[in-house]
């Protein structure tokens, strides 16, 4: 019997906007508002052309946080509904966010739906997202987001077919007919892992990194997959298939509340990966978070690179990995807030450099236009061409073609490009879960503040170090591409103040959030010579300028940040 499709009359929501990575709220949100989910991901269908919607393929995965499955259930539910013609699900639901990426390149779908809040905390009391990528495999553009918020202000039915029920669990294609559909609906369930690690082969050179990693003279890594999604892709590729002994890797059973861990890859959060590699046992380490995006690099004893460092030194020793050898490098980005250490890079090999709001589709504009082959944010993303997702593995395994390429270790490489380039010292100060009307009143002040044109050339004075402003206003970007100006959106772009020595100070709305404002403070002081001291010493001073220009804690009623990294 042909299964039902109903349209069932709802009320919108005014809360639906999505932010840098789609729409992101506590999971009690989804759970207890009447078709809150159901909502936004008719939506989402809606922004889509019926042209292109009917018949077309759409992939679905997300991080096996709390409510995953749930989700999943009524995004294919809705799929069938709205006309989509064939989806393709990660088994068990499972898939990272790059290798969505991947399987919306390769499938040539016209998107894909991911339930996942990335970084972010998960379980009951957790959060859980929705993000939509469009059929380049890219987080959607401005417009098209704008689009779905200004849909789900004004919906008033949605579109369902209740009684499909998709086994995730087993691999294979399932076919469903739907009254009044010529054609079946398909559901394919594929390998989480197969078609991005075989993408992964074509990049790296796979007998190297086993070499390095499992021969005669292999080095001993530590890799922590926090409970997330990353943890299936580790086991196969790093373990399997290039050698690394088990329990070398750990945290990998994906789980809904990330085994109570918080699964943002830095050196407050994985604190396991922290520990483990204070003794000098393990030569590299490695984190990811949630969703796989996001890595955090480490060297013996702990030694941390900073994702700014880590693009820079990407950049600076490209070739290492055989894909650059074939495709040249087109040019390299990094968003505003992130350290300029990739911009010296840039300038030494003559290569142009792209300074973007934050937020991974601004990079996949260039990339699609053969503008960009490698980009980083100072949250711990970083990603080539390949794909249009920012890639936590691709980044792990990029750094240890250029240890088996070197020959040295991660501090040494790090060293040496302080010597070579000189040092962006770079922190980042948060304020989370801060009271949202107080936060925007904060920024708008200082925005007034910075505007006026007495303020550049101010001098600021802490200890024997004197500051004079040399630039001061809210970062604007135009798109090379195609021109769309990114203006007055404290999420994506921010205030900046920028010295005369070139040091820079940058505030920030976060827009990756569930509850409250994030406040960040970003702080970014070059040097030349004083290369190898203390991070947050060295940047004092400025921190101190930061704190007095915003009256940050004054405003917030905090007495410091949540976290530094």
């Amino acid at each position: 019997i042909p299964l039902q499709v109903l349209t069932v009359p709802t009320a919108p929501y005014p809360d639906q906007r999505p932010g840098t990575s789609g729409l992101r709220k506590k999971v009690y949100v989804f759970q207890s508002r009447r078709n809150y989910l159901h909502n936004f991901i008719q939506s989402i269908f809606s922004s889509i052309d019926l042209r292109d919607r009917q018949g077309s393929t759409m992939v679905v995965g997300g991080d096996g946080r709390f409510f995953n499955p749930a989700a999943i259930e009524v995004i294919v539910q809705m799929a069938a509904a709205n006309g989509v013609g064939r989806m393709i699900i990660g088994h068990h639901g499972i898939l990272s966010t790059p290798a969505i990426s991947c399987l919306i390149r390769k499938y040539k779908a016209i998107g894909g739906i991911v339930p996942t809040a990335s970084h972010n905390p998960g379980g009951p009391d957790g959060d859980f997202g929705i993000k939509f990528n469009t059929a380049n495999g890219g987080p959607a553009k401005e417009a098209v987001t704008s689009k779905i918020f200004q849909i789900s202000r004004t919906i008033e039915e949605f579109a369902i077919c209740p009684g499909l029920r998709v086994d995730l669990t087993t691999l294979g294609k399932q076919m469903f007919d739907l009254e009044n559909k010529f054609k079946p609906f398909t559901v394919e369930i594929v390998d989480s892992v197969e078609s991005y690690a075989n993408l992964l082969r074509n990049i790296f050179d796979f007998a190297a990194l086993k070499e390095l990693l499992s021969g005669k003279n292999h080095i001993k890594i530590r890799i922590d997959a926090m409970h997330g999604v990353a943890g299936p892709y580790v086991r196969r590729i790093m373990c399997e298939e290039l050698g690394c002994p088990v329990n070398s890797a750990i945290n990998c059973v994906p789980l809904e509340d990330f085994g109570g861990q918080h699964p943002d890859p830095n050196p407050m959060y994985a604190t396991d990966l922290v520990d483990s590699m204070k003794d000098g046992q393990y030569d590299f380490g490695a984190a990811f978070d949630g969703d796989g995006d996001r890595n955090m690099i480490l060297g013996k004893r702990g030694f941390f690179v900073t994702p700014s460092d880590s693009v820079a030194v990407i950049a600076d020793n490209i070739f290492c990995i055989p894909y650059f050898q074939h495709t040249g490098v087109r040019g390299f980005a990094r968003s505003m807030p992130t350290s300029a250490a990739l911009d010296r890079v840039a300038k030494a090999t003559k290569i142009e450099l792209y300074e973007t709001p934050t937020g991974w589709k601004f990079f996949g504009n260039l990339m699609d236009a053969g503008m960009l082959s490698l980009c980083g944010e100072e949250s711990f993303g970083t990603g080539g061409d390949h794909i249009r997702e920012k890639d936590g593995l691709w980044a792990v395994l990029a750094w240890l073609s250029i240890l088996a390429t070197r020959k040295q270790s991660v501090e040494d490489i790090l060293k040496d490009h302080w010597l070579k380039y000189g040092r962006n010292y770079f922190t980042r100060y948060d304020y989370e879960n801060v009271d949202i009307d107080a936060a925007c009143e904060m920024m708008e002040d200082l925005e007034i503040m910075i505007s006026d044109k007495s303020f550049v050339k101010q001098r600021f004075a802490v200890e024997d170090k004197i500051y004079q402003v040399e630039k001061a206003d809210n970062f604007e970007y135009t798109d090379p591409v195609d021109s769309t100006i990114s203006r007055n959106q404290v999420t994506l772009s921010g205030l900046r103040i920028i010295f005369s020595d070139g040091s820079r100070i940058i505030y920030r709305l976060s827009g990756t959030g569930s509850d409250g404002a994030t406040v960040r403070i970003y702080i970014d002081s070059y040097e030349k010579e004083q290369i190898f001291e203390d991070t947050q010493v060295m940047l004092a001073p400025l921190a101190t300028i930061a704190l007095k220009i915003s009256q940050l804690h004054h405003r917030t009623g905090r007495s410091g940040p949540s976290l530094i990294t």
